[in-house]
């Protein structure tokens, strides 16, 4: 069983009721889960998480849905990567990529999804559906195929062409709206008000935020239960962002990072910030739209909403739901937030291409190129042991760097085939 003790307003701190519920009916503040603390800390152990499957599963004492029967299409336990070329190139020894872009629809949505599917299975509903900027919608297609339910995605119609076609192989009804990622949004939430549907991203969010901690609980355990000095997170709702940072603090306070005693729980059994997680949160996003991180720039405590004009679709979204909050982190873990211009995002791919033999989406490029200023204005000394988040495969945003296809083209000849490397070695190709 979950041990969820209740929904918590995260503005006004009223509480309420586990039910598929995501605003505050008092402040229309957001919904986050609360946990039993004190209960958890009786059972979990790092043999017990040992002890757990290949997936974010493992986890399921810190999850808000039963990890009985999840649905589970082996979403996390993905590769934590020592990159020594990329490390070498930008002048940082101890370099790790923790690469998303591989699990099973080939982003860290599957994180999410799969508690956000499984919570809904627990409510009874019989419809899964979502608004996306194509990653997601993968997600809940596929999630919703495993679970044997229906499911309505929604995205903006102007998608990468290998996003729209990742979502509708799993036979979702799948519905392209003339608008941004944000009028969207607005659009299923009115319809999550008039349909008895689970919408992950709406009325489900709460559950659906809590499975980014797993990207935190990850990496520790493969760092051998330490924490990073630096890590490095592509931001677009900022959720990904807040998690990450509430993972590294959970299993601090727990007691379950190496040389690190736990704290004891206030009455409500609320973590607090403890001070040993030192990590520092560095946030990338690109410039065509970075509303966190101009509020961060400018010193201003609110996110002022714009309208996305970048390549980097997955990362646009204008009014980012959680971006108070990702300024809150930003500001506790003494972190850093970087606009990447657009003509940097195909660099930041090649870079991590080229290097590391990953191909990233856009959003990884901005992620890379992220890291590549951090590396330049020494904001992470060379020997800090630092991790950087790549969450989406570039198989899904091919058109961003068809640019860089130039074959070779010869006769089936000896002659033809030296001809044409000699004349490419001519000119530096």
């Amino acid at each position: 069983m979950a041990f969820v003790s209740g929904l918590k307003c995260r503005e006004c701190g009223r509480e309420n009721p586990v039910e598929p519920l995501n605003v505050c009916e008092f402040c229309f503040g957001p919904l986050e889960v609360e946990y039993d603390y004190a209960t958890i800390r009786e059972v979990i152990s790092h043999q017990r998480i040992s002890e757990g499957p290949l997936s974010i599963w493992r986890y399921q004492d810190l999850l808000p849905a039963s990890g009985d029967d999840p649905v589970d299409i082996m979403a996390g336990f993905t590769p934590l990567l020592k990159a020594g070329n990329l490390g070498k190139r930008l002048g940082l020894n101890n370099l790790y990529i923790k690469n998303d872009s591989v699990n099973p629809s080939f982003s860290f949505k599957d994180r999410v999804v799969s508690v956000a599917c499984t919570k809904a299975v627990e409510f009874g509903f019989d419809t899964l559906s979502c608004a996306s900027t194509g990653n997601l919608a993968c997600s809940v297609a596929a999630h919703a195929a495993r679970a044997g339910i229906r499911s309505v995605v929604f995205i903006p119609s102007d998608l990468e062409r290998g996003k729209i076609i990742g979502a509708a192989v799993y036979g979702p009804t799948l519905v392209a709206v003339d608008g941004t990622y944000d009028e969207v949004n607005r659009l299923c939430s009115e319809i999550a008000d008039n349909y008895p549907w689970a919408f992950v991203n709406i009325n489900m969010r709460p559950y659906y935020a809590e499975g980014s901690k797993t990207l935190g609980y990850e990496v520790a355990e493969q760092l051998g239960w330490r924490l990073p000095d630096h890590v490095v997170i592509p931001s677009a709702s900022g959720a990904m962002f807040t998690k990450i940072w509430k993972g590294f603090n959970e299993l601090a306070c727990l007691g379950l990072l190496d040389g690190v005693k736990g704290l004891p729980f206030g009455p409500d059994q609320n973590t607090v910030h403890h001070p040993a997680v030192t990590t520092k949160m560095h946030m990338t996003q690109a410039a065509g739209c970075s509303p966190i991180v101009t509020a961060w720039q400018t010193g201003q405590s609110q996110v002022i909403p714009l309208r996305p004009d970048t390549i980097a679709k997955s990362l646009a979204i204008g009014n980012p739901a959680d971006g108070i909050y990702a300024l809150r982190v930003l500001r506790e873990s003494e972190g850093s937030a970087y606009a990447v211009p657009e003509h940097e995002i195909v660099e930041g791919i090649k870079l991590l291409a080229e290097t590391e033999g990953i191909f990233t989406e856009t959003a990884g490029g901005v992620t890379m190129s992220g890291l590549k200023h951090l590396a330049e204005i020494g904001a992470i000394k060379p020997d800090e042991l630092t991790v950087v988040y790549i969450t989406g495969n570039g198989l899904k945003t091919q058109e961003a760097v068809e640019g860089l296809v130039n074959p070779l083209c010869i006769r089936p000849t000896m002659t033809s085939f030296e001809n044409a490397l000699n004349e490419r070695v001519a000119v530096g190709g």
